[in-house]
Order: C-alpha cells, then sequence, then structure tokens
C-alpha cells in the first residue's frame, strides 16, 4: 500500500474544493459562496496575505474571524509546534497533571493580572463559554444567565441560549431554560432583572462581535457594581476581543474591570490548533470540583493537548516579544481616523467605530435621488445587500477580505492582523473609497451585481 502523503493528496485534489463540500458537506455554504464571488481556491498563507494558485494575493482584513491577530503561519508557532511533535512527549494521559497546560495556566493568569487564578482549557469559543455558565450556576445556586441583546456567544445549546439571535436560533426547539437578554447598554434594565435575585451570571462582550458595539460611558463600571451588590457573577467574554484584539491584551481593561470570569479562545490557538480557556476564581472554581470524587466532574478530552498548548504559550510570547498588542491600539487608530474622514466624501457612511483591531463601517441610505430608490430595493430584500456588494467588491476589484458585521446590519466589519503596515492601511481606505464612489452610480457595474443579489435573495425566499 502506498505510503500516505500530505503534499501530494493536496496537490492532486486541489481545485476539488467546492464540489466536494456540495457532495459531502455544506453546500448551501458552497452555494452562497460563489453567489457572493467568494468562491476562491487559496494554496498559500504568510503574514498578512493569503495567495491563489496564481499567486495573487489577498489582504487579510478577517483573519479567520480573528484568530490571526499575529498573522498567518507566524514562524516562531510554526517551528514551536514542529519542536513539539519531534519530542515524542506524552500527550493526553488524562490522568496525570501535564506540565504544559500548567505553564500555559501560569502565563494566561499573569496576563489577567486580576482574582482569576483557576484555568480550564477546552476547544473553542462556544465551549468555554458553557463552561462559565455550568461554574456560574454551581456557584451561586442560582439557574438564569443573562446576556445582552446584540451580543454573540457560540452556536452550542447553552451559548445558543444566551445568544439573543433569532437568525441562530430559529428550528432548534426549545432553548436553555432561565436564558433572558436585556437591552445592550442600558443600566435600569440590567438592576431591574438583577434585583429578582435569581441570576447567576451576567455575560458580556466588551466590543461585541456582531456590530462592533461598546458603551461609551461608564455602563460596564456600573453593571459590575451591580453584579456585586445582587451576587451575581460578571462575565467577559473575550472570545474574540482577547490577546490584543481591542489594543490591550483583554477588552475589559478598557474599563479597569475585574470579572469573575474570563473566556478566551481563538487568538490563543496561534491559527494551529484549537486552544480555549475560561478563566476564573478559585473559589468559583471549586464550587464544582468540590470533592475528591468530583475531580473530573466537568472535563474535556482534547482540551489540554499538548500542542494546543504550545501554541498558546508560543502565541503569548509572540505577542509580547513583538509588541503586537501596542501595534493593535496605535494602528488600529490610524485605521479608525482614515477610515471616519471618508465620512465627509460619502453620504453611504453613518459611522466608523472601533477599538484597536475590531472596527466597523456602517452605512445608511445616501442622499441621491437614484441612489435612494436603489438603496431601498435592496433593503426590500435583505438588510445586509448593499453591504454584501461592499465586500464582494472590496475581494474582486481590490483582492481585500472582509465581511458583513451582522445578519440585518448594513455594515462592513474588519479585523485586521496587527502586523499591518500604514501601506496596507491605505490600501484598504483607499479601496473602500473606490467601491463607495461606484456605488455612487446606480448603473454601474456594482449595482449590477446587487440586482444579481437581490434576485437570489428573492429566488431564495420563494423556494423555502
Amino acid at each position: 500500500m502506498k505510503e500516505f502523503d500530505i503534499k501530494e493528496l493536496i496537490e492532486s485534489r486541489f481545485g476539488e474544493n467546492y464540489d466536494l463540500h456540495e457532495k459531502y458537506m455544506n453546500r448551501t455554504l458552497a452555494t452562497v459562496l460563489k453567489t457572493i464571488g467568494f468562491d476562491k481556491h487559496y494554496k498559500s498563507a504568510k503574514g498578512a496575505y493569503i495567495y491563489d494558485a496564481d499567486g495573487t494575493p489577498y489582504l487579510d482584513f478577517l483573519t479567520g474571524y480573528g484568530v490571526f491577530g499575529m498573522g498567518r503561519n507566524h514562524p516562531v508557532i510554526a517551528k514551536a509546534v514542529k519542536d513539539a511533535i519531534d519530542m515524542d512527549l506524552p500527550n493526553m494521559v488524562q490522568l496525570d497533571c501535564a506540565l504544559l497546560s500548567g505553564l500555559l495556566a501560569e502565563r494566561i493568569v499573569k496576563l489577567l493580572d486580576n482574582r482569576c487564578t483557576a484555568v480550564f482549557f477546552c476547544n473553542s469559543g462556544t465551549e468555554a463559554n458553557e463552561g462559565a455558565i455550568k461554574f456560574a450556576r454551581a456557584h451561586t445556586k442560582r439557574n438564569r444567565i443573562l446576556s445582552m441583546s446584540s451580543g454573540y456567544h457560540g452556536l452550542t445549546y447553552g451559548s445558543l441560549s444566551i445568544t439573543k439571535s433569532p437568525h441562530f436560533q430559529d428550528g432548534y426547539g426549545q432553548m436553555l431554560p432561565g436564558a433572558g437578554n436585556v437591552p445592550h447598554y442600558d443600566i435600569g434594565a440590567l438592576e431591574a432583572e438583577l434585583k429578582k435575585g435569581d441570576v447567576a451570571g451576567f455575560i458580556f462582550e466588551p466590543v461585541q462581535g456582531k456590530g462592533v458595539n461598546y458603551p461609551l460611558d461608564d455602563y460596564f463600571p456600573k453593571a459590575q457594581e451591580l453584579c456585586r451588590k445582587y451576587g451575581t457573577l460578571f462575565i467577559a467574554d473575550e472570545v474574540q476581543t482577547g490577546f490584543g484584539r481591542t489594543g490591550k491584551w483583554f477588552g475589559y481593561q478598557h474599563w479597569n474591570l475585574d470579572p469573575d470570569i474570563v473566556t478566551m479562545a481563538k487568538a490563543l490557538s496561534g491559527g494551529y490548533v484549537p486552544c480555549a480557556a475560561f478563566v476564573t476564581t478559585r473559589e468559583i472554581h471549586q464550587s464544582s470540583f468540590s470533592s475528591l470524587d468530583r475531580c473530573v466532574v466537568h472535563s474535556t478530552t482534547f482540551g489540554r493537548n499538548n500542542l494546543a498548548m504550545v501554541c498558546g504559550l508560543a502565541t503569548i510570547s509572540v505577542l509580547e516579544n513583538e509588541n503586537m498588542v501596542e501595534k493593535s491600539a496605535t494602528m488600529g487608530k490610524l485605521l479608525l481616523d482614515k477610515l471616519d474622514a471618508l465620512k465627509e466624501k460619502h453620504s453611504f457612511i453613518k459611522e466608523v467605530r472601533g477599538k484597536g483591531m475590531v472596527l466597523a463601517i456602517e452605512f445608511q441610505e445616501p442622499k441621491g435621488i437614484g441612489q435612494k430608490l436603489a438603496w431601498k430595493s435592496l433593503k426590500l430584500a435583505n438588510d445586509a445587500l448593499f453591504t454584501q456588494m461592499v465586500v464582494t467588491s472590496m475581494i474582486d476589484k481590490h483582492h481585500i477580505l472582509t465581511q458583513v458585521a451582522s445578519h440585518g446590519l448594513d455594515a462592513v466589519k474588519i479585523l485586521p492582523p496587527f502586523i499591518v503596515t500604514e501601506a496596507e492601511i491605505d490600501k484598504f481606505v483607499n479601496a473602500l473609497d473606490d467601491v463607495l464612489e461606484n456605488a455612487a452610480n446606480v448603473t454601474g457595474p456594482l449595482w449590477k451585481f446587487g440586482t444579481r443579489l437581490l434576485k437570489a435573495s428573492m429566488n431564495n425566499k420563494q423556494n423555502r
């Protein structure tokens, strides 16, 4: 039998991507990607770029939904993974206390620099949030978990229950009992719920992933104070915002908060091996691991695997040694200012907002009569079709990857790597300027593509 050769397999089957997904995986996703012009065949990636089969570089302002803050295929992280494999280390013995997981836990606790000193490793952001829900309930002996409207916490059952979005929840039956939400940044509404005395935890994203929203006042400090007052755990969901994304190591540090539980994932993986965790106080931790026979009452097979731990350790080292958190803050501010300057030129732009390297450009109905009519025709079919036009034009014409910020929201979300240069920032800003300039011509190619999207959206609704 022929020896397995991964290089030969990839090279011999390259280009079959979409056929394979249509046959064996999510054929609806494959159809959508073809419709919006994202059906590329990428062959390699390095730093801030992804390359197709022809060697065409695509500037990556999507970064795997925030995974690649340090850029793709960073050599330090790659070497660490290879070295660990070559060492033939014992892995996932399970009934032991492995060195690497202890070392990574130590590094994370030092970065948090608060009361949270007990770490549990898992595989994804949604799993980290599931753990936070369980531990909050176990510690407080209460059932209710509060989240904010417009928040996103994951798609497994518990996380989905606190992700108050019909788009994600519809069709999956009754959600977790006790899951509730309050209007985002409404301190009065939050206190009204906390006063009932049955809320185990209040979970929040420092900067919301869907829409890039965050409070401009002292909402978070007040929310933390209220949680302390009413015995509710204050839970920071840092799955996307952690490890430098907002210009600080963790997003909650912008408001000098002291959460009871912090969840994290995405960037901790280094882009190689899934790695996630939730970190809490020793007291809360021991509420679950409360006796010798409950030492594995909450566990996961792959959570502490060596390669994930190596990726976490290497990632933190890269972020520190290359001053990437500081770069995220500096370059993010530069990008925000340059994008904000486009508002005077393009009436399509309603607002530019963000912290560090998580930003959104929200659009609005433009001023021109013809543009207004074209805008309204798209809105009749789908709230985000104009934004999808912009995103598709950015990738097709300018070879830049971005994303629609959220379902039902006319906004482009960008998650650049922290390593981008001013020249690459200018490339993005100039590209967006060009796309919006073309959008002013309602008979131009951009709106013709919009018409195709409109037809596809209407046909989809009719075929349901």
